[in-house]
């Protein structure tokens, strides 16, 4: 596949005729915004035709910032340092390419360095957010999507897409979008309950000293493997790890896939039966807090839960044992624990000079885990007006034991799952990934 750039341009919010609001508002980051990925994520659609024109999505996609006004703004700090949002609406990146073949001499797509070439570079993009649109002989249209984690989570910036297809049919953009961040405010005097610090803060002198595990490695050692869960293998998943639970309700779907794939991949790894393995899982906060935040609010509302076991006990106990220490880990993950964080957040982090532990610089998390779960967020409801995409996933990221879960295009419960592995564990993996014996 060869790809050829046809034309770059910036797009800015098209506000159809109103007066443009001021371009030198300021809006100060969340502690939720603070704590998370300092990065861009890409993510790749493909749709068969028919496909509106470019142009139609690119004047919706003008629309949708009139709406969405933090994309087309740019990333600063104040005179304190802290991080801030200027709606200067200079825009967004746009990109148009084409392809030398059908969509259909290029699939599947794998995950590889080649869908790099699907979306704008990743690497020092002041823009916010960047669409590259890839047209195919056969009439084929492959988005590259790349957006700042700062400015949104999966939660909002899949909100977003909805609105800019909702925007490209000529429909109302809903649900709109609530704008306020300044909603997190600390309690007075702050109640610090839970251990922040080494969880979502570490020290900067942490950051260098990594003394037991690998933290680094060269592309070529990493492969990014793409598993297939059917329906039928996830039902009986489920019921292996809620049998002899003791618990009225089943352990869900989530729950037991990612218990089966830490168990998968800790023994693919060959690990040290007395080592610690740990599982980095978000948690959207927004149904958490009390009073609930709504699901329109736009930003980053997520915290993470880090179930952890001896790799001796991980493999020797059954699934149900992992899947108990997850669900607990999650539950954890309250109205409590989310204000606690604020308060810590709002009053210690600055004066003990903590940075998130978030780092996506990293190429190797063994012998721990990160999920980034995408399967309840509608990313397959981006419809320019020809249909929901043919093909949604994440682009090329190498980080060994950084997975993403996200609804099979198939469309019948089925879930894929991304999952980078050292090239020497895939043989392994690939034995104990689809087996309820292990």
């Amino acid at each position: 596949m060869k790809l050829r750039r046809e034309s770059s341009r910036i797009v800015k919010p098209n506000y159809e005729g109103d007066i443009p609001p001021s371009n030198t508002a300021r809006i100060p980051l969340s502690v939720f915004d603070k704590v998370t990925y300092n990065t861009h994520i890409a993510v790749i659609y493909a749709y068969r035709p028919p496909i509106p024109p470019n142009a139609t999505i690119e004047q919706g996609l003008g629309k949708a910032l009139a709406e969405y006004r933090e994309w087309a703004g740019r990333l600063e700090a104040d005179d304190k340092g802290d991080p801030l949002i200027l709606l200067n609406d200079h825009g967004v990146n746009f990109v148009e390419a084409s392809a030398d073949c059908t969509l259909d001499q290029t699939m599947p797509f794998k995950p590889s360095p080649a869908l790099l070439s699907l979306h704008p570079s990743l690497k020092e993009a002041k823009a916010l957010l960047q669409v590259q649109l890839t047209r195919f002989t056969c009439g084929s249209l492959v988005v590259g999507f790349t957006a700042h984690h700062l400015v949104a989570d999966g939660h909002s910036t899949s909100n977003f897409l909805v609105a800019w297809g909702q925007a490209c049919r000529g429909i109302e953009m809903s649900p709109r979008p609530l704008h306020n961040r300044a909603i997190f405010a600390p309690r007075d005097p702050p109640l610090i309950e839970f251990e922040h610090r080494g969880v979502e803060y570490m020290s900067r002198n942490l950051n260098k000293v990594y003394p037991l595990f690998q933290t680094s490695a060269d592309d070529d050692d990493i492969v990014v493997h793409k598993a297939h869960f059917t329906l039928e293998f996830l039902v009986k998943l489920k019921a292996k790890a809620s049998s002899g639970s003791g618990r009225n309700r089943p352990y869900s779907t989530f729950e037991s896939l990612v218990a089966h794939l830490w168990r998968a991949i800790t023994r693919a790894r060959g690990l040290n039966g007395f080592e610690t393995t740990k599982v980095r899982i978000s948690v959207n906060g927004r149904s958490r807090l009390s009073p609930r935040v709504p699901n329109e609010y736009f930003g980053n509302l997520v915290l993470w839960a880090f179930p952890s076991a001896k790799v001796k006990d991980l493999l020797r106990e059954p699934l149900s044992f992992a899947a108990k220490i997850i669900h607990e880990a999650v539950a954890e993950v309250n109205d409590s624990y989310f204000k606690s964080f604020i308060d810590y957040a709002s009053s210690r982090v600055k004066e003990e000079g903590l940075i998130p532990s978030a780092d996506m610089d990293k190429s190797v998390l063994c012998p721990n885990l990160e999920v980034d779960s995408w399967l309840r967020f509608p990313f397959y409801d981006l419809d320019f007006g020809g249909g929901s995409p043919y093909i949604f996933m994440p682009s090329y990221f190498p980080t060994e034991g950084m997975m993403f879960l996200l609804p099979s295009f198939i469309g019948d419960g089925s879930i894929d799952a991304f999952i980078p592995l050292f090239q020497d564990n895939v043989a392994s993996f690939k034995q104990f990934c689809y087996s309820l014996d292990i």
